[in-house]
């Protein structure tokens, strides 16, 4: 069915929409929980790289954040507590300014030991280090993503190895050399490999943590509960940390923001924004690919085809994540690019012509089915609080610069009383 019938029966009344967003929506939640044990929705960016990643189930006591008993509050990990807003610019890490050696031989196999010197730099003396690659942690078409060993200090880290066009310069590792942050994944060392044929590697030495928010989400999921109401609040607030410091510090848009894109330790609970294989800085009045982003996450301005949007594009993102929390299940399950806008009007409505302008100035077809935006507080449980609800709905705005910014959204999540 196309998106004109599908709209036109959900303007007719023929489809119902109820509190579970898009009416229809139960067998698609049952599909995705389904496809989703070992992989996420499989119409993605063709650089897609963490949607098609190796699944591992958490182990069932995940733990949640602790109340004292004293006092009945909940109390935050120690890690956690000098955490602020403000953020100030990385410092400069000879390490990753370093130029990338060389290691000959297929490097970063499953239990061969790579050698490689880092250092060398501003005076300071190179050092050699090793690594051992102990286990397959995620697959995709960018590549493999491995958990290893630094055996001189016994550290855990992950390294990505991906194929290396000789012709460019990977923007990947242009953005991770400059990126600093608490709530950020922090490249620490870098390094080519060669194999058969010529090909060059590049291999990520990255900080290594051990879940993802998606994997947390599914084990409450798997029990049947809902994620803790304070740990939705410390993620959100930590998504929208690290997206300020891209953002406003850095001047890099994400692209990718989902929750198997976002490294959680369920120890501490801090969170880190991982995979920066499609970010990119903007340039106003420089055009960029519109199919971009994992679907379920897709700004509804991409979907529109739009090629000069902003980094609201990460706030829409980080929205849906933050429903899809708060819910147990993703907000807009679409099976298709155009399925995803079906699943976005049936909550939002059918946006206005001002709208579809904000989104993309160039798009001209405004021929929909005018249907009314679903009330967001029928969308959630009725004992979810109204404070969670309000965020939600400051962050899925059809025009891009009426959504809040991360600094401005973390600011009402930490006044918000939801969690008391």
């Amino acid at each position: 069915m196309n998106v004109m019938r599908r709209l036109k029966s959900i303007a007719s009344g023929r489809t119902s929409i109820s509190s579970d967003p898009g009416g229809d929506c139960t067998t698609k939640r049952a599909k995705f929980d389904q496809d989703t044990e070992g992989k996420v929705n499989e119409e993605t960016y063709p650089n897609e790289r963490c949607g098609k990643d190796q699944e591992h189930h958490v182990d069932s006591n995940v733990p949640s954040v602790p109340r004292t008993e004293k006092s009945g509050y909940y109390q935050l990990p120690k890690e956690l507590n000098e955490m602020k807003i403000g953020d100030d610019k990385g410092k400069n890490n000879n390490e990753k300014d370093m130029e990338a050696t060389i290691v000959s031989g297929n490097g970063t196999e499953t239990g061969e030991i790579i050698t490689t010197a880092i250092g060398g730099r501003d005076g300071q003396p190179k050092r050699t280090i090793s690594y051992i690659a102990e286990r397959v942690v995620g697959t995709g078409s960018f590549g493999v993503v491995y958990q290893a060993k630094c055996l001189e200090t016994g550290e855990a880290v992950a390294i990505k190895k991906v194929l290396q066009d000789k012709r460019y310069k990977n923007r990947e590792l242009q953005v991770m050399r400059m990126l600093d942050h608490t709530n950020v994944l922090r490249l620490k060392h870098c390094f080519y490999s060669t194999a058969e044929k010529d090909d060059l590697y590049l291999n990520l030495v990255l900080e290594y943590v051990p879940e993802t928010v998606y994997r947390v989400s599914k084990h409450y999921v798997r029990m049947h509960q809902h994620m803790p109401i304070i740990n939705v609040q410390l993620y959100t607030y930590q998504i929208c940390r690290g997206l300020n410091y891209l953002h406003h510090v850095i001047g890099v848009c994400h692209r990718d923001i989902k929750p198997q894109n976002l490294l959680v330790n369920p120890q501490t609970h801090q969170l880190k924004v991982c995979d920066f294989g499609s970010a990119k800085m903007l340039v106003p009045g420089e055009p960029n690919i519109s199919y971009i982003c994992s679907r379920y996450y897709r700004a509804p301005e991409l979907i529109f085809g739009a090629t000069e949007y902003t980094t609201a594009i990460d706030i829409w993102s980080a929205g849906c994540v933050l429903a899809e929390l708060l819910l147990g299940h993703p907000m807009f399950p679409g099976e298709s690019g155009v399925d995803q806008l079906v699943e976005i009007i049936k909550i939002l409505g059918t946006p206005t012509r001002e709208e579809i302008k904000c989104m993309n100035p160039n798009y001209t077809e405004f021929k929909f089915p005018q249907i009314k935006a679903h009330p967001w507080h029928k969308v959630f449980h009725k004992k979810m609080p109204s404070e969670a609800v309000d965020l939600v709905s400051r962050m899925l705005q059809y025009s891009p610069n009426l959504r809040c910014t991360a600094v401005s959204f973390n600011f009402l999540l930490v006044m918000s009383p939801f969690v008391a």
